[in-house]
């Protein structure tokens, strides 16, 4: 069976919904759940493409704390291979405060923790050759993979021959750009969501953003657009996917279940658009659940939900 390895951030979330009113400072606001998740794109997206019937590695670290302890037992528990996850002793685990609204929409206090010690020097690329591709989760929360860093792990991945996606994340320090541009000729997906990918590129219609990223060397791009849907494109064929109608009850996660779901069909050997069509509906899936890896179970439950919305994906 084809196999997918996720490197990249590693999280402990800490969900808190909904969230109507910010308290005002020294005062306390009423939620009506607060729960711990597994969180982080890396882990999110291994999650749901396990579930999904994939072969999966995560790849990155951990600190050497409760929450750690919580994300391994979490990803073994999923049957994620976690042998490369390497446990830093004097830092902690990465962790995310997730503030639910009543639409599903959400904010986030992020700490970088392990992840920000996560570097070119723990990837064994020789174990990389087990996989047919190798996913980089959370660019732009990872201070260890900028820049020629991050192009020395994508160049390597390349010349191993590999399939190489990358995924952006928020990045909070405005620097954009930069960080990834020497990178982005090597990757064959390229996956961010409207909002990074109108940061990065300036451009603000999705297909001139696509176009960006193309012209760059990329050689697909995938733009996620949460409630108003997708955008995939390789220069050639191009679709914009509209959003299923459902009902949103936790939107954390649902672009890191998208990438899953596109590369599990990548892994099927299913045309670009169809990855495009099973991931567009892995997403939908993914609101539907509070937390990041809940609301996508199975394969056959992806099925059955993308057929109860006609759309058809098997």
């Amino acid at each position: 069976m084809e196999k997918l390895a996720c490197l990249g951030i590693l999280v402990g979330d800490f969900i808190v919904r909904p969230v109507k009113q910010m308290p005002e400072r020294g005062k306390l606001t009423l939620v009506d759940t607060c729960e711990l998740h597994l969180g982080g794109c890396a882990s999110n997206t291994a999650t749901v493409a396990r579930n999904l019937g994939i072969n999966v590695s995560v790849i990155g670290k951990l600190g050497n704390d409760a929450l750690g302890e919580f994300v391994m037992a979490t990803l073994k528990n999923s049957g994620i291979d976690v042998s490369r996850v390497r446990i830093e002793k004097d830092i902690t685990t990465s962790g995310t405060a997730v503030l639910v609204f009543p639409d599903g929409e959400r904010s986030f206090l992020h700490s970088f923790g392990a992840n920000s010690r996560f570097s070119v020097d723990d990837i064994d690329f020789d174990y990389l050759k087990n996989f047919s591709i190798v996913h980089v989760a959370g660019i732009l929360l990872l201070p260890g993979l900028e820049g020629e860093n991050l192009k020395e792990l994508a160049r390597r991945v390349k010349a191993i021959g590999r399939i190489l996606s990358f995924d952006t994340a928020w990045d909070s320090t405005g620097r954009w750009l930069p960080v990834i541009e020497e990178s982005i000729e090597f990757v064959d997906y390229f996956f961010t969501s409207i909002e990074e990918a109108k940061m990065l590129s300036g451009q603000s219609h999705y297909e001139d953003m696509a176009k960006f990223f193309i012209d760059r060397g990329a050689k697909n791009i995938c733009i996620k657009m949460g409630p108003d849907g997708s955008f995939v494109t390789n220069g050639k064929e191009k679709k914009f996917f509209s959003a299923l109608k459902v009902n949103a009850i936790d939107s954390t996660g649902a672009g890191d279940a998208y990438v899953a779901g596109f590369l599990t069909a990548l892994l099927r050997k299913y045309p670009l658009m169809k990855c495009g069509l099973l991931a567009n509906t892995a997403g939908a899936m993914a609101v539907t659940a509070v937390g990041a890896t809940s609301g996508v179970k199975s394969w056959e439950a992806l099925v059955s939900f993308a057929k109860e919305h006609n759309v058809e994906i098997s």
